[in-house]
């Protein structure tokens, strides 16, 4: 009978098996949702490289299991990219060939407790670098962090506030590593063990230690959701529903009101009309009204995608231009090189333009507020810098219509209790077509969902919040930390290097050898 190891020396076969050991953390992530299942679903990944004979078989390992993460995190965009989706996660999956190499180093063979003490530090470290190069908006930003998997998890939202999604990752990474050491290596249990018992060790200190946001005074936000409006003079349609929904809303007490992404999709400007109506629907409910404009501008060249506050005279002139725009949905990067992608896909005829700096608008009684578009709540370092320049609430408009029958809607909505439990500020997240959800400064979620069935408009009691978190006040120290260690290891490994040749050649290793006892063939 064929072991596995005798079977997965076929280069097609094993490339295949990464693919899917690959995919397997999604399932940590909604719409299915098995949040624990992400501290083990790296073990397969990791198993397998470190099965690999040689380093670069290892890192080939490590580029089909990236090529695999990032398809199935994205699987949603094949109806929009088609051919272009596996295009894209070939190319982001290589981020990881590097970090199955470094598998294979670590915890390859038999390593001694030493190595295995080092590879539960320096191999999360490693998957950080790959998350902060994954993280540049050129390369599709922060979407699907490991860590992320964690949002509805009390202590893991506790230990955001203390080092962001990062240490999330971090320390989910290092629980996959010491469950594939107590798995295949036996001499080393015990450092893996240890390592457990330190991750829970810092879970129950940040939980007992870590401040708790000030909560006291609390403030009405509506979200209008018109639901999905489709065919010709669509704009105009949901303008009208919106109109009508949040006519409903009159004497019901709401400070602010919030409609989605890309709810009026004309420049008030050049529709008056529209900006009295909108004024007319502040003055009936009491509430000034953020609409998100998505429409070519009459003052600058360009479609800009921006937050605008209403009142009851019209417009008040606090207005946010998106600054993050989607990759292929918003602009295609490197257009003259890439610009085919609008020939199969549905990737943006023309490129919108992006504003320039982040605002904090006065809404009503002195409340403040830090809108973001969409894509822009993947981002912690929005959201924390945001909270430290005074908002009291973020806001996320977002509208992810185009997804509507996919896993898209609900990852989105979870990234606000994330970015709340991160700056210890409520989130509201506003869509058109779901899912909305508004989340309390510790990540709590308050009220129910509107989902993506649903045409709503719903009134939310949000607790306000004092206090700086630890994540606000030092940033991404998390990744600093990770980055510090991989220069360490790697100097500690060009000494030993450099020793070792000086020490003379190493004694000559006989080559490994397959089940059947014949040289295994180079590559494999």
């Amino acid at each position: 009978m064929k072991t596995l190891g005798h079977w997965l020396t076929s280069p097609w076969r094993r490339s295949a098996v990464a693919v899917l050991a690959g995919a397997l953390p999604v399932l940590a992530f909604p719409a299915p949702g098995l949040w624990w299942w992400a501290w083990v679903a790296l073990v397969p990944w990791l198993l397998l490289a470190r099965s690999a004979l040689t380093g670069r078989r290892a890192a080939y390992d490590g580029w089909c299991a990236g090529f695999g993460f990032m398809l199935a995190m994205h699987h949603w965009l094949l109806p929009s990219l088609h051919v272009f989706t596996f295009v894209i996660a070939a190319l982001l999956g290589a981020l990881w060939a590097p970090w199955g190499w470094l598998v294979r180093r670590l915890l390859g063979g038999a390593p001694s407790g030493g190595g295995v003490a080092a590879a539960l530090v320096v191999l999360p470290s490693g998957w950080l670098a790959v998350e902060l190069v994954r993280s540049w908006q050129g390369l599709g930003g922060p979407w699907g962090m490991i860590g992320a998997s964690q949002w509805e998890v009390p202590p893991a939202l506790r230990l955001a506030s203390v080092g962001g999604v990062w240490l999330l990752s971090f320390l989910v990474v290092a629980v996959d590593v010491a469950v594939a050491v107590l798995v295949a290596v036996r001499r080393a249990r015990v450092p893996a063990v240890a390592g457990l018992v330190a991750v829970a060790a810092v879970a129950c200190a940040a939980w007992v230690w870590s401040p708790r946001p000030d909560t006291g005074e609390r403030v009405a936000v509506a979200v209008v959701q018109p639901g999905v409006v489709a065919g010709r003079d669509s704009a105009d349609r949901r303008f009208d529903r919106e109109e009508e929904l949040t006519r409903g809303l009159a004497d019901r007490g709401a400070d602010l009101i919030v409609w989605g992404e890309s709810s009026v999709g004309f420049d008030l400007d050049d529709r008056p009309d529209l900006a009295r109506r909108l004024a007319a629907l502040s003055r009936r409910t009491g509430a000034d009204i953020l609409v998100n404009v998505d429409a070519r501008r009459s003052d600058k060249p360009g479609i800009y995608k921006s937050s605008v506050l209403v009142g009851p005279d019209g417009p008040t002139g606090d207005r946010y231009d998106k600054m993050r725009l989607v990759p292929f949905g918003e602009y295609v990067p490197a257009r003259s090189l890439l610009g085919w992608a609008t020939s199969v896909g549905k990737a943006a005829g023309e490129d919108r333009r992006r504003g320039s700096a982040q605002v904090v608008m006065d809404v009503g009684d002195g409340l403040r507020i830090g809108p973001m578009v969409c894509f822009e709540s993947a981002f912690p370092d929005m959201s924390r810098h945001l909270a430290a320049d005074g908002a009291e609430v973020l806001l996320a408009q977002s509208s992810t219509s185009t997804f509507q029958d996919t896993w898209a809607p609900a990852q989105h909505a979870s990234l606000a209790a994330l970015r709340a439990a991160e700056t210890g500020r409520p989130m509201v997240h506003a869509t058109l077509t779901g899912v909305s959800a508004v989340h309390d400064a510790t990540g709590a979620r308050v009220g129910p969902r509107l989902g993506t069935d649903a045409s709503a408009a719903q009134v939310y009691d949000v607790p306000l919040a004092r206090g700086t978190t630890p994540y606000v006040r030092f940033g991404d120290w998390t990744v600093h930390a990770a980055l510090l260690v991989l220069a360490a290891w790697a100097a500690a490994e060009g000494v030993r290097t450099l020793r070792l040749r000086r020490s003379g050649p190493a004694p000559r290793v006989p080559p490994a050898r397959t089940a059947h006892g014949s040289p295994a063939r180079p590559g494999h």
